[in-house]
C-alpha cells in the first residue's frame, strides 16, 4: 500500500515515484496554459525537481484561437519568471479549424509540445489533467458507448516516440490545486472556452454538481475509471501475450498472424490482437473497432480453402493464405491513402505514413520521397534482376518508401536497392519500421494516490 498522503507535495511526489524512473538531475517539460491546474503543476514540478538537482521548462502553446491568447502567454511567462521557472511560448502555425476545434487543438498541442521535447532532448512532458478531468472523460466516453478501454479514462503515462507523457495529478481535485495556488498568492487565468456550452466537455462539467448531489462525485467517477483501468490492463497483458505467440512482424512493415493461435485464444483477446496488428501495419493512431476485427476472424473461419483477401480495414488488406502447415493472416498496407510525393531537402529524420522513421543525411542533390509503386518496382527489377527473388510480397513492395531523382529511383532501403553509382551518403539513407501505434506498447498505466 502507498504511504498516506500528508500534503499536495507528498501527493505529487508519490505520483511521480509511480511514473518513474527518471534520469539523474531530470529536465522536465510542463504544459502550462495559465489555468489553475497547469500553473499548480508547474510549481509542484519545480519543487519536486529542485530537490533532485534538475529543472523544469514550462511551455505555453499560443493557439491563436482567441485574440487574448498572446497576452495570456506573456502573463504566464512573467508569473513563472518571478518564481525562477524557465518558460517558452510555442506557436500553432497555419489556418485554424472551424469544426472539432477542441479535438484538433488537442492533437496540435501534443504534436507541437512533443516536437519541442524531442528537439530539446527532454524525456518527460507533464500534463495537468486532474480528478475532475478524469471524471468528465469517463462520462463523455460512457455517453459515446465506449467499452472498458474507453471507460478507463486517461492513462497516467503514455509512451510516445518523441517523449513520455505523464499525468501526475489524476488523483488530485481541482479545488485542492486552486487552494494550493491561493496559499502561495498565485493568480491564474480563467479560459472562457471552459464555459462555452458549444463544447461537450463544458456541458458535462456543468452537470457534475447535480451528479454530486446524488452521490455521484468526481472522486467516485475517477475511482470507477480506475477499476475499468484495471480491467484494461489485464486485457492488454493477455493481448500482448497472444501477439508474442501469434505474430511475425517484418521490417518492411507487414505482419503474419497464426490463425491457429488466434482461434485457440478467447474471442475478445483474438479480436484485440488483430486490431492492434492492423493499427501497427496501417500506421494508424487507434485500432479499429473490435467488432470489425471479430468479423474478419469469422470470415477466415468460413473459408475452408484458406486463401483470398478477407477485408480492407484500418489502411490494411487482410489476406488469408496457407502457411507452413497452417492457415495464416497476412496484414499489409493497402495502396490507397499513401503519402504524396514530397521533396527531400538537406538532412531529414522524420516519420513517413505513420509506419516508418526515415533518415537521410546531407542530401546535396534534390530528391523525391514517395511510395515505390508498381512502375518503380518494374524499373528497379530491370536494373537489379536478382530482386525478383525478394521474399517481401509484391503488394508490400509497392507501398515501401523510395527515394528518386530526375533519372528515376535511386534507393529503396527495405529492398537493399541502390542504383549503380549511388553515392555513399545516399546509400546510408534508412527507413525503420516504427509504427505510430506499436504492435505491443507499455499499455495503460494506473497510478492512484491513497
Amino acid at each position: 500500500m502507498p504511504a498516506p498522503v500528508r500534503s499536495l507535495d507528498d501527493a505529487f511526489a508519490q505520483a511521480m515515484a509511480a511514473l518513474g524512473p527518471f534520469e539523474a538531475r531530470p529536465h522536465l517539460a510542463a504544459a502550462v496554459s495559465g489555468g489553475a491546474d497547469s500553473l499548480a503543476l508547474a510549481l509542484l514540478a519545480e519543487r519536486w525537481v529542485a530537490a533532485r538537482g534538475g529543472r523544469v521548462t514550462a511551455l505555453t502553446l499560443d493557439h491563436g484561437l482567441r485574440p487574448e491568447s498572446a497576452g495570456e502567454a506573456r502573463r504566464v511567462g512573467a508569473w513563472l519568471a518571478a518564481r525562477g521557472i524557465a518558460h517558452g511560448v510555442l506557436d500553432w502555425p497555419g489556418a485554424k479549424p472551424r469544426s472539432a476545434i477542441q479535438a484538433r487543438a488537442r492533437a496540435a498541442r501534443y504534436a507541437i509540445l512533443g516536437a519541442w521535447c524531442r528537439d530539446a532532448g527532454v524525456l518527460h512532458l507533464l500534463l495537468a489533467h486532474q480528478m475532475e478531468d478524469q471524471a468528465e472523460t469517463l462520462l463523455l466516453r460512457l455517453a459515446g458507448g465506449s467499452g472498458p478501454d474507453g471507460l478507463a479514462g486517461m492513462s497516467a503515462l503514455v509512451e510516445r516516440p518523441e517523449v513520455r507523457i505523464l499525468r501526475p495529478l489524476l488523483g488530485v481535485s481541482r479545488r485542492a490545486l486552486e487552494s494550493f495556488l491561493a496559499g502561495l498568492g498565485q493568480e491564474w487565468i480563467e479560459d472562457p472556452s471552459n464555459r462555452d456550452s458549444r463544447f461537450a466537455r463544458t456541458r458535462v462539467r456543468a452537470s457534475l454538481p447535480a451528479l454530486a448531489a446524488q452521490g455521484v462525485t468526481a472522486a467516485s467517477l475517477a475511482a470507477a475509471a480506475r477499476r475499468f483501468a484495471d480491467v484494461r490492463v489485464a486485457l492488454e497483458a493477455a493481448t500482448a501475450a497472444l501477439l508474442a505467440r501469434a505474430a511475425r512482424v517484418h521490417p518492411a512493415g507487414f505482419a503474419v498472424l497464426s490463425l491457429s493461435e488466434l482461434r485457440a485464444a478467447p474471442a475478445e483477446i483474438a479480436a484485440r490482437a488483430l486490431a492492434r496488428a492492423l493499427a501497427a501495419v496501417g500506421g494508424r493512431t487507434h485500432p479499429p473497432a473490435l467488432a470489425k476485427s471479430a468479423r474478419i476472424l469469422a470470415a477466415a473461419a468460413a473459408r475452408p480453402e484458406g486463401r483470398g483477401n478477407l477485408a480492407a480495414l484500418a489502411g490494411c488488406v487482410v489476406e488469408l493464405r496457407a502457411g507452413s502447415g497452417t492457415a495464416e493472416l497476412l496484414l499489409r498496407r493497402e495502396g490507397r491513402g499513401l503519402p504524396a510525393p514530397e521533396p527531400v531537402a538537406s538532412t531529414i529524420r522524420r516519420g513517413w505514413d505513420g509506419r516508418f522513421d526515415l533518415a537521410v543525411s546531407s542530401a546535396p542533390t534534390p530528391l523525391i520521397l514517395a511510395p515505390l509503386g508498381e512502375e518503380g518496382w518494374i524499373e528497379i527489377v530491370r536494373a537489379a534482376p536478382a530482386l525478383r527473388d525478394c521474399p517481401i510480397p509484391r503488394p508490400v513492395r509497392a507501398v515501401l518508401p523510395a527515394l528518386s531523382d530526375a533519372q528515376g529511383v535511386v534507393r529503396v532501403p527495405h529492398l537493399g536497392y541502390n542504383r549503380p553509382g549511388t553515392e555513399a551518403w545516399l546509400m546510408a539513407a534508412e527507413a525503420v519500421f516504427r509504427p505510430r501505434r506499436p504492435l505491443v506498447s507499455p499499455g495503460f498505466f494506473v497510478a492512484s494516490i491513497a
